[in-house]
């Protein structure tokens, strides 16, 4: 069942007409066929057109949908022979970063990515995406054994943002998340950051410092969240769609200012409309900068990444 946002409400009146049509016409003898497929075409144009036209703060909301895609039906629908590994050998295991050996397109990769949960037992579990410094020397680890063995770094960004609890910072979050970005520019190997759906803060940067960040049409990628960023300037977070907004978050712009390489297209009405569809779309643009970047020396893949990021910022 389709959950709607609140600037879908015109698309939700629709499909519950068409809804209510199709049940009247399996217990009907009168024949409605022609009127479901204009309605069906009229809703089409509709959710093409809403969808065309979407604010930065609807972007947000359709980022944040709760049947978005997350991590694990990425690795369903888009990679094959999907091996977890878990544990930091330090603390412990985090739930909210996964990561393991996979296949895309018959190659094998190292596949890292944050994990938020689809229904309240398993975001509690998953801890919303937001991940603790186990989480982060988790991903080094991975990193780590990917530059070992000549396996490029595919990772997923999904979250609002570390975790900020105590227990973190006493784990030395920063430090987790500083180490994280680091071991992402000293790879050897070929790395393709993809923002899925939010991009928060340091705890999206620490799995996106690759040379090629690729972005759903409809992800969002920031240094704060637009309600943090309306709470600092205007002291209430209401003001949240004039901050998103102003912060330029969209794959549309943040495309145009360099900030990453690629907008991926989602099936119309977003990804949450079609996983399945999304996300071989995304594989396929996965294995395209793969195999651009797979036959370079290891110091040039290094170099391109470091002047990448140096020149954030710098227009």
């Amino acid at each position: 069942m389709t959950a709607y946002l609140e600037f879908e409400k015109p698309i939700a009146q629709l499909e519950g007409r068409i809804a209510d049509l199709r049940s009247a016409s399996a217990s009907d003898e009168v024949d409605i066929s022609a009127e479901l497929v204009r309605l069906e075409q009229k809703n089409a144009d509709l959710l093409a057109s809403t969808y065309n036209s979407l604010t930065p703060w609807q972007k947000t909301q359709v980022a944040r949908h709760p049947l978005r895609p997350h991590f694990r039906d990425f690795v369903e629908h888009a990679f094959d022979d999907f091996m977890p590994l878990g544990g930091d050998r330090s603390y412990g295991d985090d739930e909210a970063i996964l990561g393991g050996f996979a296949k895309l397109n018959g190659r094998r990769v190292m596949l890292i990515g944050h994990e938020k949960g689809n229904d309240t037992e398993s975001r509690i579990r998953h801890n919303f995406g937001m991940g603790k410094p186990e989480g982060y020397r988790k991903a080094i680890r991975l990193m780590e054994m990917a530059d070992k063995f000549g396996l490029p770094v595919v990772t997923l960004v999904d979250t609002s943002g570390a975790f900020p609890g105590i227990e973190a910072e006493e784990r030395g979050q920063a430090e987790a998340i500083a180490r994280s970005t680091e071991a992402c520019l000293a790879l050897g190997v070929p790395m393709v950051a993809c923002i899925v759906g939010e991009g928060g803060s340091g705890g999206a940067v620490a799995l996106a410092s690759a040379e090629r960040v690729l972005m759903f049409e409809h992800a969002v990628y920031s240094v704060i969240s637009p309600e943090g960023c309306a709470s600092i300037l205007w002291r209430t977070a209401e003001k949240a769609p004039d901050a998103a907004e102003a912060m330029k978050i969209t794959a549309q712009n943040l495309k145009k200012l360099g900030v990453i390489d690629r907008i991926v297209k989602e099936p119309v009405g977003g990804a949450h409309r079609d996983p399945a569809l999304a996300a071989t779309a995304l594989g396929a643009a996965i294995g395209e900068e793969i195999d651009a970047l797979l036959n370079l020396p290891r110091e040039e893949i290094r170099r391109l990444r470091e002047e990448r990021f140096l020149q954030l910022g710098s227009d």
